[in-house]
């Protein structure tokens, strides 16, 4: 789900429902996803050039494949570090039994924290995942123990620190595709 708030904040949600409209790609499609997985800044042209068609072509599927819902919107990698925030972390965040029925509520009001990056909606005993960057160990510490662990409907957190992370470089070429993927793990 994917809605603003009154501050014009975004908050993107999936509820972890049913498939939206579970859409099979052609080997065409599916290579293009793969190419704007890697690097969504790719020129129409150089993507065409990439998997030998015509310009035309890409950009037609692209649209096709954005207005199916098949592609959002495109996103940076932001270099935090870069920006004065060099510490990331991953908090685990589990709520409160009572505190369950106001999930969304709990999400939607931590994800407008400046300091998280991302929230994972989990299943088990944790319940959310928390990303954050901060400018060092005592603004994490603050973070986690005045914003998210403060919080009545919080039982327990534990922070986890992010040395470095790794994006996957999408699928090579000669691959299976999304039906690999989806196949049976042997």
């Amino acid at each position: 789900m994917h809605s603003t708030d009154s501050k014009g904040y975004a908050i993107v949600v999936d509820d972890g429902g049913t498939a939206p409209n579970e859409r099979r790609l052609d080997r065409l499609d599916e290579r293009i996803v793969w190419e704007l997985g890697r690097n969504a800044d790719v020129t129409n042209a150089a993507l065409a050039e990439r998997l030998h068609v015509a310009p035309s072509t890409t950009l037609a599927r692209v649209k096709a494949l954005r207005a199916a819902g098949v592609l959002g919107p495109s996103h940076a990698d932001v270099d935090y570090a870069a920006v004065g925030l060099p510490l990331q972390a991953i908090v685990a965040v589990r709520l409160r039994a009572q505190a369950r029925p106001a999930i969304r509520t709990y999400a939607e009001k931590v994800i407008r924290e400046p300091n998280v990056l991302n929230i994972y909606f989990l299943g088990g005993q944790t319940d959310f995942l928390i990303h954050v960057a901060t400018t060092s160990p005592e603004q994490l510490r603050d973070f986690v123990a005045k914003r998210l662990s403060m919080d009545p409907a919080v039982a327990s957190t534990e922070t986890q620190i992010v040395f470095d992370w790794l994006r996957s470089a999408g699928r090579p070429s000669g691959a299976g595709g999304f039906d690999e993927l989806r196949a049976p793990i042997r």
